[in-house]
């Protein structure tokens, strides 16, 4: 009996150390199952952000486009058209010497000119030319200008920066981001001070956006288009963007970038 006992230990101590090693390489096998599998939820979830960045891209491109097509066309059809429409009517009041259409004619030359005016105020917004010809820092101010000009909101407008230039694409961006955030005050925060400042400093580009308007919960509008387009066009240029507001405090919306 006791011979039996003692030929069942090494039969039982060889059990025990083949059943460790089964359950050591599962163990193993789930841990490297467990890799692989999040080594590729990351490959398919850096894939999936970089065809949606390819394809947020592709749509402020064609967006572009179509601003582009939209302004020279309305330069070369409609404003022409205007141009010889006023053209006729100063013909028409220097043969006029009636009283009766005298009002009428100068009337009617003060609406094409304000269309006409009209027209230009489109082309720009559209397609800036000063962004073109001048870049981004005298394109900004020309637009808290026109804003303050145009609407009752003060802006104080400041650039702590060299006056220099920038890529295309950034600038381009940040001054449609800066058109949005403009946008946006004035539909939506019933502000009366803007603070705009952009700033340069140890390769880092900064621009701030604040303004003293309602406010608004952040948690309730996260998934709104306009932040979302906002931050779409920020990711484009590899940059941050942070938006702090809460009610009747205002809003402060800041974006960074490296610069070289």
């Amino acid at each position: 009996m006791q011979t039996t006992e003692n030929s069942l230990i090494p039969v039982l101590i060889i059990g025990t150390l083949v059943v460790v090693v089964l359950i050591t390489c599962l163990f193993f096998f789930v841990i490297i199952y467990q890799r692989k599998m999040i080594k590729n939820q990351t490959e398919l979830r850096a894939l999936h952000d970089e065809r949606q960045s390819e394809l947020m891209s592709a749509v402020f491109e064609t967006q572009e486009s179509e601003r582009k097509r939209l302004a020279e066309d309305l330069h070369d059809s409609v404003g022409q058209v205007l141009s010889a429409i006023k053209l006729n009517l100063h013909r028409l009041d220097k043969n006029c010497i009636s009283e009766t259409t005298q009002p009428l004619l100068m009337d009617t030359r003060k609406l094409t000119d304000e269309c006409i005016q009209e027209i230009r105020n489109i082309i720009h917004n559209v397609l800036p030319p000063v962004l073109t010809d001048y870049g981004l820092l005298v394109a900004l101010e020309a637009l808290s200008n026109k804003v303050e000009q145009t609407t009752h909101i003060k802006v104080k407008f400041s650039k702590k920066i060299a006056d220099q230039r920038f890529p295309h694409d950034i600038e381009l961006a940040l001054y449609r981001i800066a058109q949005e955030l403009f946008g946006n005050a004035i539909k939506h925060s019933d502000a009366t001070v803007i603070y705009f400042t952009i700033t340069h400093d140890a390769g880092m580009l900064v621009m701030e956006f604040k303004d003293n308007g309602v406010g608004f919960n952040l948690g309730e509008v996260k998934q709104g288009f306009g932040i979302k387009n906002l931050e779409s066009r920020v990711q484009l240029i590899n940059g941050d963007i942070n938006i702090y507001s809460k009610p009747l405090s205002g809003t402060l919306t800041t974006i960074k970038l490296k610069i070289a």
